[in-house]
């Protein structure tokens, strides 16, 4: 990457693993040649976990705003988001602080929006102590695609060898099957080929799409959702020249390695696509948000209350988010570069063929 993006990230819930992993995800140096990591939370708060971490030669250059990021560091910015002491205990439930983890992501995604930063890294937050008048969302997702005024977005759960999306995400179970509809489905299949081909750079993205019942309803034996709503989906998805195949059922597809032959799956609820994925990729997975305007990304793993302020929690899973979300900006990047001059983009095109 010979410019380097400006990475915002967010600290997530300062209770939890968040500045850990943050920390330890920069005090590798080798991550400066690629980008400018700019944190919004508090020097402070990252001086206590800089100390559990045992990471001692890591400074934060403190900056007002995005604009005053310097290109030449090789040390990460900070901008405080907020001036009062915060009272930290690692690993604790606590309704008191949900409030910076919202401060922190309010501040980046701002300047996300107006363009300060180049895309958005955020750490895992506590989705109840974070709740108030402010943030009323299920999750991350939900209040970026808000922000964004997207119609639709798609958790799209993304590793080297497993890409994973979902239909109904941050919902109760018993609401599941009434909230799949055809027109839901296709949404997301568009929202996911256009990913592959834009974000990822898949010229012919096939995707599989799995069964909402066991063993995807034994042809109508088992429910009727695939018979009546997935399947017209998929062949919809067809019609638009989307590669789409399936129903598949869920367990015996991640089990015999199915998988392997596609270059996405859509799952239809959160837990159907996010525990096989956490299985297979869960050190190395990362869940970005597909569809907006902007790039967002974040390691797939909460909040680790159980190993928080122990300096046990592994940064591989942030690390791979920030390199992610660099990779998605740059492909949307020469994307728009290369569709700007039809003849670069057409020899672009037969040569991956």
């Amino acid at each position: 990457m010979s410019e380097k993006i400006k990475i915002g990230i967010s600290i997530g819930d300062v209770n939890g693993i968040g500045l850990e992993i943050i920390i330890k995800a920069l005090a590798d140096s080798r991550i400066y040649d690629y980008c400018i990591p700019i944190v919004y939370g508090h020097t402070k708060v990252a001086s206590f976990y800089r100390r559990t971490t045992q990471v001692e030669d890591l400074n934060f250059f403190v900056i007002n705003q995005a604009q005053d990021a310097r290109r030449d560091h090789k040390k990460p910015h900070m901008i405080n988001c907020w001036e009062e002491d915060v009272k930290i205990d690692p690993g604790v439930t606590n309704s008191e602080v949900g409030k910076y983890g919202f401060l922190s992501l309010e501040r980046a995604t701002s300047d996300l929006i107006h363009g300060h930063i180049d895309a958005l890294v955020t750490a895992p937050i506590n989705k109840d102590t974070i709740q108030s008048e402010q943030f009323n969302f299920p999750g991350h997702t939900e209040y970026l695609q808000e922000k964004d005024g997207a119609a639709e977005s798609l958790m799209f759960l993304v590793s080297d060898t497993l890409r994973v999306g979902v239909v109904t995400g941050h919902i109760p179970l018993a609401k599941v099957a009434e909230s799949i509809t055809i027109a839901k489905i296709v949404s997301k299949l568009k929202l996911m080929d256009a990913s592959l081909r834009n974000d990822f750079w898949i010229r012919k993205p096939r995707i599989a799409v799995l069964g909402l019942n066991p063993h995807a309803s034994d042809n109508g034996l088992i429910g009727t959702e695939e018979q009546n709503v997935i399947t017209p989906a998929i062949e919809e998805a067809r019609n638009n020249n989307i590669l789409a195949f399936g129903p598949y059922a869920a367990d015996g597809f991640f089990a015999n390695g199915t998988y392997l032959q596609f270059d996405a799956v859509l799952a239809m609820y959160h837990d159907q696509g996010l525990i096989p994925f956490k299985q297979i990729a869960f050190e190395s997975g990362v869940n970005f948000t597909a569809g907006l305007n902007f790039v967002r990304t974040s390691p797939d793993h909460g909040t680790a209350y159980d190993i928080a302020g122990k300096n046990q929690a592994s940064e591989i899973s942030f690390r791979e988010a920030m390199f992610t979300a660099m990779h998605i900006v740059k492909h949307r990047r020469e994307t728009l570069e290369l569709q700007e001059n039809p003849l670069v983009f057409t020899k672009l095109s037969r040569d991956r063929d």
